[in-house]
């Protein structure tokens, strides 16, 4: 029987991953626990195992005393002698336990208390796991996809979690065996179990990409000051170099492009991407912002620090606002300032309305 049992306990290590310790300590506390009802829940239950010698001991400790107080925990100096020879009061005698003695419902509480050690380590081994991946891109592949929902079932490790609908970069679509890129934002572990948020739109899936595609951004020569982002239609991504000799804009771009195009392609390759230089000086930022478009004029209004008032040529206004307003909402989320954009030939008083 034990030779079943430690050759069950190398085939859970094997295909689940459990170190055999771990697995060892976890059934010696189910035995304690299944064992020590039968003493009413008295801490006199031990158990031992040892791999090397394939055994498997249980013992019951009680004193040896003059008079019983607890027939839990107590026993008489001449029945003590079976244990230890020359047992006095004050000793304490170990009694072993054969498996044979626990009987059925004993068993059965062993086999229910183990099954429920080993899920919990698993989870706590799946937690811990998952918890060095928040906040980080990951592979993941497709399980299922809900023809209804469009959610998506995917499997990180071995953990399980949902991609939403809303996570999901407009437009695209997966096939079942599928390997693609989620980025984790958010690890829950609470009675119901583990959830695992998980998001491809989310803006810092763009700046991990860009962190794991540029070295300069990796090594700190480069570094990302802000990012916003229109899943799946248009990203602004803000950059500032440490190093007099290195271009931001030109390391994140890469030569003819490759880094920005490897990291539009997993954006599903529709998705365009602005690498904009940061400044400290609020003016060239906006401006540098609101690129492709020619600026003229940026000024700090008089009576909010966060609203700032841009001048453009007529012919760049529409280029300035972009597309449904687009270009100057991403420069808005960018620089944390409210843009106001005007034409050139249009007239701008700070006391109007």
């Amino acid at each position: 029987m034990n030779e079943e049992f430690f050759a069950a306990v190398k085939m859970l290590e094997k295909e689940r991953g459990i170190p055999a310790s771990k697995l060892y300590e976890t059934i010696a506390n189910a035995i304690v626990t299944a064992k020590k009802h039968d003493y009413g829940n008295r801490d006199v239950v031990t158990c031992e195992i040892d791999p090397d010698k394939a055994e498997i001991r249980v013992f019951v400790s009680k004193n040896v005393v003059s008079e019983i107080e607890d027939d839990y925990t107590d026993i008489l100096p001449e029945d003590a002698q079976k244990y230890k020879t020359g047992a006095v009061p004050g000793d304490i005698v170990q009694i072993p336990l054969e498996t044979k003695d626990f009987g059925r419902i004993a068993a059965q509480k062993v086999k229910h208390v183990i099954r429920q050690g080993i899920r919990e380590v698993e989870h706590g081994q799946q937690y811990s796991e998952i918890q060095g991946k928040n906040k980080e891109i990951v592979s993941a592949v497709v399980q299922s996809v809900d023809p209804r929902t469009g959610n998506i079932s995917i499997e990180i490790g071995k953990t399980e979690a949902i991609l939403p609908r809303g996570e999901q970069i407009p437009g695209e679509t997966f096939s079942v065996g599928e390997t693609i890129k989620v980025y984790i934002f958010d690890i829950h572990d609470s009675e119901k179990g583990l959830r695992v948020r998980i998001s491809r739109t989310h803006k810092d899936f763009v700046k991990r990409l860009f962190e794991t595609e540029v070295p300069e951004i990796y090594d700190g020569v480069v570094e990302i000051k802000s990012v916003a982002r229109e899943a799946g239609s248009r990203t602004k991504i803000s950059v500032i170099s440490h190093d007099a000799d290195v271009d931001p804009v030109g390391a994140c771009i890469g030569q003819r492009g490759t880094r920005v195009d490897n990291i539009r392609y997993i954006l599903g390759g529709e998705e365009k991407i602005d690498v904009v230089p940061y400044s400290d000086d609020p003016a060239a930022f906006i401006a540098a912002a609101l690129a492709p478009a020619e600026i003229l004029k940026v000024e700090a209004d008089p009576e909010d620090e966060n609203v700032c008032h841009v001048t453009v040529p007529d012919n760049q206004l529409s280029l300035a606002i972009g597309n449904k307003g687009q270009n100057a909402r991403l420069a808005a989320k960018l620089t944390g300032k409210k843009i106001d954009i005007k034409p050139e030939s249009g007239f701008y008083n700070p006391k109007e309305d």
